[in-house]
């Protein structure tokens, strides 16, 4: 098939016709309201004479804005993208491109293929892929709360999520050309133009066009903020899951990956000195221009540069809807800091609230292992897709186990009902966590939580390095995804995608 293009979504208007509003608050009602009987100028561009809450219909009478998902409609009729009723049966945009092939004896129209990062060659697991009926516009910049069970942009049609192969298939989507489609996973989103759907068939994608977005040219990136470490590169799995260059810049730089030096590499190859990572860590507000924050570990904990107010902005800005990737001994924004050099009591700000010491629980023995660290299908609401995806991308070869080298062993255990349990090391009769994540702020419902916290024991270990004085990206090694680098590869993404409440 032709290539696929990056577009500006344009669609049709409505088709209920002109002055087609089915149900409205001003039908059939006796004596109707006040703002119902108020004349106005339908003329397009005249001002608005109608209260708030009202718009001009083309017979001249003030009528009410329906919200998505409100009932002000009435049974049999639902809200149209622009606000208007239609009834229930009535099509708009794209949708009056959709056939009923059932009636012809034939299948339906069915748009299909594999989702894969921005490297073209790892398929992804959770994906929302679906077809617009309105304009998309930018998403918000900066971290937001975004909870899952809100309504995805542009009105979708025939939404879906990739399955364990990165894979899709659209249901009855529109026939005809220029059909858009919308392959999206929080902030990570790319729009493409199918320059021909045909109806009544299934219309399979090319690999090559369903990749998230590598640059800024081809979609939106979340903004993510990476601090270096002198014992871990996390720096270079993002470069290893096909971000451009041209997009992993320093905090001054125009990319949507921005680097900090954190113990770790201090200079980006053509633009200078990366600023200390305590420059981004030391307000909420320089951290919450990110969607992501990723930590990368240091070797230790060096909590003389990591004040009370650091991890109090850490803290509120997660609780604002940021998401934090905390590797090794990053444990301290969770665990807080026996002292500094000043002796200086740090305590742990995600604590419970009531009895309890927060998340996890800690022994800082920084064990190193090299054997297989084990995916938990109970703990984890994703654990069993996890699994099955690991496997499909070669990350295991037996289920569940995930080969590690340089595995580290700092968390005990994780506090009952506080934090989700993604992958642990089994060693005699204990189970260490590996990976665990929470949702935050903890003082909430978990209904009502707005952020994610990962923390991680499993360093990329891939023969990239971070050593203290390096340069980006010639510490990066070239060689493919190794096991741990693919399973932290899933986590990465996910921690992009909207937050569900916790199982427990």
């Amino acid at each position: 098939m032709r290539s696929l293009s990056l577009v500006v979504v344009v669609l049709v208007a409505a088709c209920g016709g002109s002055g087609s509003h089915g149900q409205s608050v001003c039908d059939n009602v006796v004596p109707p309201p006040a703002q119902c009987m108020t004349q106005c100028d339908p003329a397009p561009g005249a001002p608005s004479t109608c209260p708030g809450g009202y718009h001009c219909t083309p017979d001249g009478l003030c009528d009410a804005f329906c919200s998505q998902g409100g009932n002000e409609c009435g049974d049999g009729y639902r809200c149209t993208p622009d606000g208007n009723c239609v009834g229930n049966d009535e099509c708009i945009g794209l949708e009056c491109q959709i056939v009923d092939c059932a009636k012809q004896g034939m299948p339906a129209t069915t748009i299909s293929g594999t989702v894969f990062a921005p490297n073209g060659t790892l398929p992804l697991y959770g994906i929302d892929v679906y077809v617009p009926n309105t304009p998309l516009g930018p998403p918000v910049a900066g971290a937001i709360c975004d909870r899952c069970g809100t309504t995805l942009p542009g009105f979708p049609l025939s939404p879906t999520r990739t399955d364990e192969a990165g894979h899709f298939t659209l249901q009855n989507v529109p026939a005809g050309t220029n059909v858009p489609v919308v392959i999206q996973s929080g902030k990570w989103r790319r729009t493409i133009t199918i320059p021909t759907v045909n109806k009544c068939t299934d219309n399979a994608l090319a690999a090559a066009d369903t990749h998230l977005p590598k640059n800024k040219a081809e979609g939106d990136i979340p903004k993510i903020a990476i601090t270096t470490g002198s014992a871990d590169a996390l720096e270079c799995l993002i470069r290893k899951l096909g971000v451009d260059a041209s997009e992993i810049t320093s905090g001054s730089g125009t990319g949507q990956v921005h680097l900090y030096s954190g113990n770790g590499v201090d200079k980006i190859q053509g633009g200078g000195n990366l600023a200390d990572a305590q420059t981004l860590w030391g307000s909420v507000n320089t951290l919450k221009p990110y969607d992501i924050v990723i930590l990368s570990c240091e070797g230790s904990q060096n909590p003389d540069t990591k004040s009370q107010t650091d991890l109090d902005a850490m803290k509120a800005y997660a609780d604002l809807g940021g998401r934090v990737f905390a590797s090794h001994w990053h444990n301290i924004w969770i665990e807080g800091s026996t002292q500094d050099q000043n002796m200086r009591q740090k305590p742990a700000v995600w604590a419970a609230t009531g009895p309890g010491t927060g998340v996890a629980t800690w022994n800082n023995a920084s064990t190193t292992f090299n054997e297989d660290d084990t995916i938990d299908e109970i703990s984890n609401p994703k654990g069993m897709s996890f699994a099955t995806w690991m496997l499909n991308v070669g990350g295991s070869t037996t289920r569940d186990a995930i080969p590690v080298t340089e595995g580290k062993q700092t968390a005990t255990g994780i506090v009952a009902n506080r934090a989700e349990r993604w992958v642990y090391w089994k060693s005699g009769n204990d189970e260490f966590p590996q990976n665990f994540q929470f949702t935050t702020p903890l003082e909430a419902p978990a209904d009502q939580r707005c952020g994610k916290v990962v923390f991680s024991d499993m360093h990329v270990a891939s023969g990239s390095s971070s050593p203290n004085g390096g340069t980006f990206p010639t510490s990066c090694s070239n060689a493919g995804l190794t096991p741990q680098e693919k399973a932290l590869a899933f986590m990465f993404f996910d921690i992009a995608s909207c937050v569900q409440p916790p199982i427990f």
